[in-house]
């Protein structure tokens, strides 16, 4: 990963974007592909598709551009903020957290209120993100409305962290690691001179239901799909034993192989994997890969799709982790599989 490369990353994950408020992350993410892609074009909720033009054959490359997050609820008397779920907000790890309040003036900054130990009755209780509140720092509901109103998203405020082995911790990689792979991925396919168009993709909304995908699925209808997204890597101690799936961090991409993943995208993705010495681990699917992949498969009349992930600890809490050599891998692997899609035909053999 070049040094623009990274700057790139950074950029993307620096900036707040909870679904349905994804607008600033997909003006980054544009920018950035318009660099090297033949036509940008987006929609009305937001979907961003990079073309590079080839064959008639197209392979899409998709990511979702939208986190996981918090919406103002309502503000009581004394000014407090209440809150509601953006997607799979977890409220195990919510409280004592330092959050902004996106509102159209700016962030508000502020602090999702936690009971100190010496005052609680039981330390393991935890309550329910609607019984959670933002502290703004005033006193009065007038006060608050002076800053924010119903409506307004909320995220973590948190930073990037290195740590150690080229790994890094964030908030939200989930999923802007997947638009930065996407856009990459096209980036390297069109160095590669493909014989097919290559579509780079950054949905919205599907934290909360594949949404942005199901519009861009039948819109583009494109021959072959693959969803790229963080997948949970089980290594870590406390992993439920029937919750281990066999994916590790530094272990390389990840295919799905099941239900929604279409064999021959899956062969040709393998394929593609051995030919330019890429390492990839297996992932079983049996009912859903619960990615943007299970909207673009039943989009007008199925299109043979692909779940690919990058590995991923602690998803959906503020301090997500992953490798950066897997998501390096991730897009030398897409751009090798658009660079030899040409030679299948991704129709099952009966």
């Amino acid at each position: 990963m070049n040094g623009s490369q990274r700057e790139f990353l950074e950029n993307l994950l620096g900036t707040s974007t909870p679904s349905g408020f994804e607008t600033a992350g997909q003006r980054a993410w544009v920018e950035y592909v318009s660099e090297f892609a033949d036509t940008v074009e987006t929609d009305a909720y937001g979907n961003a598709v990079a073309v590079v033009e080839g064959g008639e054959q197209t392979v899409a490359l998709a990511g979702h551009g939208d986190e996981i997050g918090f919406i103002v609820r309502d503000i009581d008397d004394s000014g407090f903020v209440r809150l509601g779920r953006i997607g799979g907000s977890d409220r195990t790890v919510s409280r004592g957290q330092h959050v902004r309040v996106h509102t159209d003036d700016g962030p508000v900054p502020g602090v999702i209120g936690q009971t100190a130990i010496h005052l609680r009755d039981r330390d393991d209780e935890v309550d329910d993100i609607a019984e959670q509140h933002v502290d703004i720092g005033v006193d009065s509901a007038e006060a608050a409305a002076d800053l924010v109103e119903r409506g307004d998203p909320i995220t973590f405020d948190q930073t990037v962290s290195e740590l150690a082995n080229g790994r890094i911790t964030a908030r939200g990689l989930d999923n802007r690691i997947g638009i930065w792979a996407a856009a990459e991925g096209l980036r390297r396919a069109a160095e590669r001179d493909p014989e097919v168009t290559v579509c780079a993709v950054s949905t919205v909304q599907e934290e909360v239901g594949l949404k942005g995908a199901q519009m861009v699925g039948f819109d583009l209808a494109p021959d072959v799909a693959i969803a790229i997204d963080v997948t949970h890597a089980t290594d870590q101690p406390d992993t439920p034993g029937a919750k281990s799936k066999g994916v590790e961090i530094g272990g390389g991409p990840v295919v799905s192989r099941g239900s929604t993943n279409h064999p021959v995208v899956v062969e040709a993705t393998r394929a593609a994997a051995d030919a330019a010495d890429i390492d990839v681990q297996l992932e079983a699917a049996g009912i859903r890969t619960g990615t943007d992949a299970d909207a673009f498969y039943t989009a007008h009349g199925g299109i043979p799709s692909l779940n690919v992930g990058v590995p991923n600890r602690y998803m959906h809490t503020p301090v997500e982790l992953l490798d950066l050599d897997d998501l390096d891998r991730t897009a030398d692997l897409l751009g090798a599989v658009a660079a030899q899609a040409h030679e299948y035909s991704f129709q099952v053999e009966l």
